[in-house]
């Protein structure tokens, strides 16, 4: 599973937001709501960013998106 997280943070750092978007979308754990919701914010909709982000336990995050790739990319590391 943490390759599935992997692949869409790192197809989305490449910009392929739809590749990632594809990927991720199957999934309703806790870091791939996360991950979604990343996406989501890239995309610029933060609505559905903060759905996604709440589905996770999470409120919607004030960090760059550099900073959150960065805190996910870790968290889908370590597992």
């Amino acid at each position: 599973m943490e390759t599935v997280y992997l692949q869409a943070l790192e197809r989305s750092a490449q910009g392929d937001w739809d590749g990632a978007h594809r990927l991720i979308q199957p999934y309703s754990d806790v870091l791939a709501c996360m991950i979604h919701g990343y996406l989501h914010r890239i995309e610029g909709d933060d609505s559905n960013a903060s759905y996604w982000y709440s589905r996770a336990g999470h409120t919607l995050p004030s960090n760059d998106f550099q900073q959150e790739f960065e805190r996910l990319y870790q968290m889908a590391d370590q597992m």
